[in-house]
């Protein structure tokens, strides 16, 4: 770690270290100033990336866990990796929230990543200010325009691309006056984008916000280089039936924003 102000700790992935790590990172957030709420949210997300890493890493015998934190933009870094399988969701996990683990994380921090593939770890990156209303002053802050509130999201491998976006997309929803038809059209809808996704980045690195209001659920995919994004809405055209993915979402439309252009997807909240 070239940062000697912040904190590395690597031990077993055992369920009680867990408690380990979120109450020395949790000391490291005080003495910095963070303030109390941030501290609960930062307890929080480390739980849950740790647990999942727990559960979902290694086989019979645990391998390392390690979590590294870094105080940078007004805030706390802070990076969870595994080095085994990768986090996997499993249908047959005994602590639910687990299954929306991924989920309460974006919602918890002002910018999240996640990368890594099967076999070759995961390392989950998250950013939480030291106080409410702080954003920083990097790339990422300026892009946000108006999606200020919006969960943020960058996914380095396209097999975690579905199960992500359908994950945060689908939990938020249920958050809404969406009925279960229109949460199957949005995960419908996020399959087909995650499939197409990839081609879209140069880079390779999937990004997304998701913003959760009264009116409903906005996703915003980009930004993406220009005829990007036209050529992702192109790719839900169904020909052999004549018709379109794109039906499913209550609007969907590309548009210029700062450093490219944005696939803009609104799924919309029945009136009160």
């Amino acid at each position: 770690m070239s940062d000697h102000t912040g904190l590395l700790i690597t031990l077993p992935a055992r369920p009680e270290n867990v408690a380990v790590v979120r109450h020395a990172i949790a000391g490291l957030a005080e003495r910095l100033g963070m303030e109390e709420t941030g501290i609960g949210d930062l307890k929080t997300v480390v739980t849950e990336a740790c647990m999942n890493v727990v559960v979902h890493a290694y086989g019979d015998e645990p391998g390392p866990l390690q979590v590294e934190v870094v105080p940078e933009d007004d805030g706390l870094t802070v990076v969870v990796r595994d080095f085994g399988e990768g986090i996997r969701p499993r249908a047959d996990v005994d602590r639910p929230s687990l299954r929306i683990g991924l989920t309460l994380i974006a919602a918890l921090s002002s910018s999240f990543e996640i990368s890594g593939g099967l076999g070759r770890g995961t390392e989950i990156r998250m950013h939480l200010p030291l106080a409410p209303g702080a954003n920083g002053s990097g790339p990422d802050a300026r892009a946000r325009t108006d999606t200020e509130q919006a969960a943020e999201l960058v996914i380095g491998e396209p097999e975690l691309i579905a199960p992500v976006l359908a994950r945060v997309v689908g939990a938020l929803a249920a958050r809404r006056r969406i009925t279960i038809d229109q949460l199957n059209d949005a995960v419908l809808l996020t399959d087909a984008i995650s499939g197409h996704g990839p081609d879209a980045f140069q880079d390779g690195r999937f990004r997304f916000s998701v913003s959760d209001e009264e009116e409903g659920i906005d996703l915003r995919i980009g930004p993406m280089p220009s005829g990007a994004g036209r050529e992702l809405l192109d790719g839900l055209a169904l020909p052999e039936v004549g018709g379109s993915l794109e039906s499913l979402a209550d609007e969907l439309r590309v548009e210029e924003g700062e450093g490219g252009e944005y696939l803009i997807v609104r799924f919309a909240a029945l009136a009160k």
